[in-house]
This record gives C-alpha cells, sequence and structure tokens, in this order.
C-alpha cells in the first residue's frame, strides 16, 4: 500500500487544479506508455485517505491490465487544500469530481474510449451521487466496500446523532467527541498497512469534524433509501468481516438496483480494505474479480465510440458533397 514507483511502462503525472469556488486541488494520473487505452478508470478514496499513495498500487495493477486510471484528492483530503478532514458539503465533493472527471471524458482523445468509475468505502458513495447527478455518462462502476450505511456498531447512539447535527451547525470543525473506533485499526487487516497508513501524512487520521460526522450520517442515509435509482452496470464488492460499512446494505443495493447488468462479490473473512489491507493472496482474488468484470464489459465495444464514428463519417461526407 506504500507508495508504488510506476514500472517502465506506465507514466505517472500530478498536477493541482482550481475548482469552482477556487480551492486547489490535487490531480494525478497514470497511463500506459507503449500501448493505447482500452478505457478510463476513475479512482475514488475513502475518508481520510488520499489516491497518490494508498491507492497508488490500485492503479498500476489497473494500468498493466491496459487501462487509464486518474485519481483526485478531495477539498480537505490529502495533497488538496482544505482543514484535514473537512467535509462542510458532500456536494462539493460530487461536483467537483463531476466536473474535472468529466472534462477528462471530454477530450478529443478520449471521447471514444470507455468511462469506469472505481471507489472505495466513502469513495462508493461519491460515485453513487456522481451517477445520479448524470445517470447515462458512465459506463461502469466498481463499488468496493461502497458507504451505501455505515455499520451500526461505527455510528453514535441516536440521540447522540441528533446532537451532532445540531452541533455540526455551530462548531462544524470540532472533532466529534462521541466517535472514538479507530477505523484505521478495524477496517485494515494486514498491521504493516495499517502501519503505513498511520506514518502517511496525507491521511486524516483524528475524528470526524462535526460537519463531517454529520455530512457522512446524512449522505448514506440518502443513499440507503434511493438503492432502487441506481441504473449503471456495477459489480459490489463486499468483505464478510467488515466492521465500517455495511455488508447488507450491499447486498441490499444488488437486489434492488435497477441496473439489467449487476453483480454482488462476498468474500468470507475480509475486512474492509479489500483493495490494499489484505494479505497479498486475498487482494489477488479481489482485483481477479474486478479485471474480469472489466473486461468481460471492455471487450463488448462502445456505442458511444460507434456513435461518435458515425457523426464524423457522417460530416465527411456532407463535406465533400458541398464541394461538388
Amino acid at each position: 500500500m506504500a507508495l508504488e514507483h510506476p514500472p517502465e511502462n506506465v507514466k505517472y503525472d500530478e498536477e493541482f487544479i482550481t475548482n469552482s469556488q477556487g480551492s486547489k486541488l490535487f490531480t494525478c494520473k497514470w497511463i500506459p506508455i507503449k500501448d493505447e487505452p482500452k478505457a478510463l478508470i476513475f479512482i475514488f478514496h475513502g475518508y481520510g485517505m488520499e489516491c497518490s499513495i494508498t491507492m497508488s498500487s490500485t492503479a498500476i495493477r489497473l494500468v498493466k491490465e491496459g487501462y487509464a486510471v486518474y485519481g483526485i484528492d478531495y477539498q480537505g483530503h490529502g495533497k488538496s487544500s482544505g482543514l484535514d478532514g473537512y467535509v462542510e458539503n458532500f456536494d462539493d465533493i460530487v461536483n467537483d469530481c463531476n466536473d474535472h472527471f468529466s472534462n477528462i471524458c471530454e477530450e478529443e482523445k478520449n471521447r471514444r474510449k470507455k468511462r469506469y468509475l472505481l471507489g472505495e468505502s466513502m469513495g462508493g458513495a461519491v460515485i453513487l451521487l456522481l451517477h445520479r447527478k448524470k445517470p447515462e455518462f458512465w459506463d461502469g462502476a466498481i463499488l468496493v466496500a461502497p458507504m451505501c450505511k455505515i455499520a451500526d456498531d461505527m455510528k453514535p447512539p441516536a440521540a447522540v446523532t441528533t446532537l451532532l447535527q445540531g452541533l455540526s451547525w455551530v462548531i462544524p470543525t470540532w472533532k466529534s467527541f462521541n466517535i472514538t473506533k479507530d477505523i484505521i485499526e478495524i477496517g485494515f487487516k494486514e498491521p504493516r498497512v495499517r502501519e503505513e497508513i498511520r506514518k502517511n501524512e496525507y491521511c486524516y487520521k483524528g475524528p470526524p469534524r462535526m460537519r463531517t460526522a454529520s455530512e457522512l450520517l446524512r449522505v448514506s442515509y440518502d443513499i440507503e433509501q434511493r438503492l432502487s435509482e441506481v441504473t449503471l452496470p456495477f459489480i459490489v464488492l463486499h468483505g464478510e468481516d467488515d466492521k465500517v460499512t455495511d455488508q447488507q446494505v450491499s447486498k441490499e443495493l444488488f437486489k434492488v438496483a435497477s441496473s439489467t447488468d449487476k453483480t454482488i462479490k462476498l468474500y468470507p473473512g475480509m475486512w474492509h480494505g479489500l483493495l490494499c489491507g489484505e494479505p497479498l493472496e486475498n487482494t489477488e482474488i479481489v482485483f481477479a474479480d474486478i479485471i474480469r468484470w472489466l473486461e468481460e464489459r471492455t471487450k463488448l465495444g462502445n456505442p458511444r465510440a460507434e456513435t461518435l464514428n458515425k457523426v464524423q463519417a457522417d460530416n465527411l461526407s456532407l463535406n465533400r458533397n458541398n464541394k461538388l
């Protein structure tokens, strides 16, 4: 999980962009050097995490399979600007991701490529809200232990939740005194990975801030109530021993989503951090399922590319006729 230096056939770049609110956001990308990418994959990190280090091994695995991978650190996360671990409005995260990733998709070199979303934990919630914003834009989603619902053991009692929501407007940046669970300790099985995250200066390790905790609860409840509105192709993956996000809601998502192409994978004995927090043999199982799902859908072709090619051919024909 530590920063994995890209091999010779992977090109890695970083760039800071400015969002619509004037905040500086860190973005990065991993691109195959020798071959044209099969498709685009946009990665979404979890709460308190970042993309360039904690998700570098994931990105490099995907590039080795022929995909171009793009990441962004949310406001208040990683190398982006903002108070560490502070989410004032979850919609701002969704809008930032939508703006940046949509712009990449609309670049001429990318317009004919399929667009996949891969998110872990809170990143899964961002994806589902991004899909709600543009239902037809994305070609599929890989939801890894998605935050469709925070596990009951992780949530404060109902009375405290009500108090938290009120305090979030009065002292929004204060750290929550009532939430003491160590997500790193219960989320990542491998002690080595837990130690690397604790040493990562770009990961937030403190208790959730008042407003952040309120927003996470609000968003997870909203998603849980509207699972049937999900229509894009997806695979949802969840460890059966996950104590951070609720695997039952992943099962419910698979059951009630309106998607005609949906897959679920449950892993006995695995924890929350499926992409990097498990022993290598478990991680290999998870990635084999992810790659298989991607390959099966990528090889089917891209109706968007066919439409663009037809429009281009029609325009060329029209131009030739006009010159006659």
